[in-house]
């Protein structure tokens, strides 16, 4: 270990958020609430608990918890990614295009893969080198990558011959389990391993608590801000790449307005917006809520439309209570 980094050890102490009994109240309160709204459900819809309505529901909700999970390290920073809508219809498209160009669909995954780390690098690293916003930066990115997935075809849909090995990632079945449900569960559990029990995991808590502070005790405070971003590139990515295995087409215009559905998650899940506090398996109790939310609606057939009020309720109400439990833990 450097002297720099070991100097800054003992600076973490005051810096990285010592709350986890906050952290357990608000998960609780989470947890609760889907299992309620669960047994709801399944008296309304008693479809609900059939195992292929809940194993859609599982594939259903993957895809937005592997990239919930991204943006959660990118908003524990104090950031926010606005371009992973973008970056999943772009990873989406190449992967396909490529294996349509006879690549080998490993190789075409990894390109795809690669792309969306990149992609998300470069928009960190304008904001950690050149002090801009991630808000400004991430919204040129959704714009810019976007257009990008839509001159690869011209707008048109590519692929359609995906072989039958790269099918079974997004589409395939262990018994009656979603492989890519299995994908989500090991990235969620990863992340959580790597944000409580990594030296990184440190890091980032403490540049979301206190960017300065973190910088002054000697902290990679820029090399954490790349990192975090190209982290959530990389895992919209594969997103990406799941969705195209699971249609064996890319579409130009998929993932529309997935950054929404994922900081809805984040938020709900407990994440604060400012940085520095929440961990991902809020935001995987909070990704399962809101599809289940929509899942029941739409077994008991109500509009779209509504969907969208009760959920932006939801999340208005989340926020609520976790100020409610942020102002109690402080005067505690």
């Amino acid at each position: 270990m450097t002297q720099t980094a070991s100097k800054a050890k003992p600076a973490l102490a005051g810096i990285v958020p010592r709350r986890h009994g906050l952290a357990l109240l608000r998960n609780g309160n989470l947890l609760v609430v889907f299992l309620v709204l669960c047994v709801i459900a399944s008296i309304l819809a008693p479809e609900f608990l059939t195992t292929r309505n809940i194993a859609n529901l599982l594939q259903q909700s993957s895809l937005t918890g592997i990239v919930a999970i991204g943006m959660t390290m990118v908003i524990l920073t104090a950031g926010i990614d606005l371009s992973v809508g973008s970056t999943a219809a772009f990873a989406g498209m190449t992967v396909a295009v490529l294996m349509s160009d006879g690549w080998p669909p490993a190789i075409a995954v990894l390109v795809s893969l690669a792309a969306g780390a990149a992609a998300g690098a470069v928009m960190g690293g304008l904001s950690a080198y050149l002090s801009l916003p991630s808000f400004m930066t991430t919204l040129a990115g959704l714009t810019s990558i976007r257009g990008l997935t839509y001159l690869l075809t011209g707008g048109t849909p590519a692929g359609g011959d995906a072989p039958d090995g790269f099918q079974l990632l997004g589409g395939g079945f262990i018994g009656n389990v979603p492989i890519v449900g299995l994908i989500f569960i090991a990235v969620t559990v990863l992340a959580a391993l790597v944000l409580r029990g990594t030296t990184f995991g440190e890091y980032v808590y403490a540049v979301g608590s206190n960017r300065e502070a973190a910088r002054l005790s000697g902290l990679p405070v820029r090399a954490v801000t790349v990192s975090v971003f190209a982290i959530s590139g990389l895992l919209a990515a594969f997103a990406g790449v799941l969705l195209t295995s699971r249609l064996t087409i890319g579409q130009p215009t998929a993932f529309n307005g997935l950054e929404l559905d994922a900081i809805a998650a984040v938020v709900l899940g407990g994440t604060n917006l400012f940085g520095g506090r929440g961990n991902v398996f809020g935001t995987f109790v909070a990704v399962l809520l809101l599809s289940v939310v929509k899942n029941l609606f739409n077994l008991v057939g109500l509009s779209s439309f509504f969907q969208m009020v009760v959920t932006g309720l939801i999340v208005v109400a989340a926020l609520i209570l976790n100020r409610i439990l942020e102002n109690r833990g402080n005067r505690g």
